[in-house]
């Protein structure tokens, strides 16, 4: 159910300096708000880029996530931290210092009309995070997105992409065609992605409502996260 071992990997191979940075950014967050230590919860982990530099740093990490492929790829990255397979929409979020969701882990339909459930997950956020405590995501929106091919090659594995675009919708859908080598030969598949599109305003009223103060972030320290993507920082007063 979305990201097969194949894509997992392709995905952690080539395509994670946004966690990377977006580390570097909660990081930078917490230790401004002169929290050194406490829970951290990663919604839709991956392949546990941001678990690791988070342990690493002294936090104890929490990921989430519906991929096994991704999930086998965090627990070697990030050993130290605690991984478990769930929805993002339905797992348990305990008393922490800090929710991340990077890489448009919101928007995606893997399982369902997850995006009727944004509003009650932010609540849950809420109540989960500790006075002062942060939540960070980024998320793909409406009015920005184009239809497009794209093609990406590694050192050994190959993406073709198709993406397209409904506003009417606010429907994006990437059409995979994934080659990875495994010995001497590429083992071929295919991937559908499903996301639903945003309006910032829609996202930021709907924070507001839980609770949070709100504010729009441009990205991740250096960065930045170009048309059709936004990112929200949002505090629990």
């Amino acid at each position: 159910m979305g990201y097969s071992e194949d894509l997992a990997y392709i995905h952690d191979a080539g395509f994670t300096e946004l966690a990377h940075n977006a580390a570097a950014t909660v990081l930078k967050l917490l230790r401004r708000s002169k929290i050194r230590s406490g829970v951290v919860v990663d919604l839709g982990c991956g392949s546990g880029v941001l678990a690791e530099q988070l342990t690493r740093a002294g936090y104890e990490v929490l990921g989430i996530d519906i991929s096994d492929g991704m999930l086998k790829l965090a627990r070697k990255r990030a050993p130290e931290a605690r991984f478990v397979r769930d929805s993002i929409f339905r797992a348990k979020i305990p008393t922490c210092v800090a929710v991340t969701a990077i890489g448009e882990c919101l928007n995606y339909l893997f399982d369902g009309r997850s995006d009727r459930r944004l509003p009650a997950l932010f609540r849950r956020v809420y109540r989960a995070l500790r006075p002062g405590g942060i939540f960070m995501f980024d998320i793909a929106v409406d009015g920005g997105q184009t239809s497009a091919k794209l093609y990406t090659v590694g050192k050994d594995w190959a993406v073709l992409a198709e993406k397209s675009v409904s506003a009417r919708e606010r429907l994006l859908v990437r059409k995979m065609t994934i080659f990875r080598k495994v010995g001497r030969l590429y083992r071929r598949g295919e991937e559908v992605h499903r996301q639903r599109l945003y309006a910032p305003k829609e996202i930021a009223s709907q924070l507001a409502a839980a609770g949070f103060e709100v504010s729009r972030l441009s990205g991740y320290g250096r960065n930045r996260l170009g048309a059709g993507r936004t990112a929200f920082l949002a505090r629990n007063p």
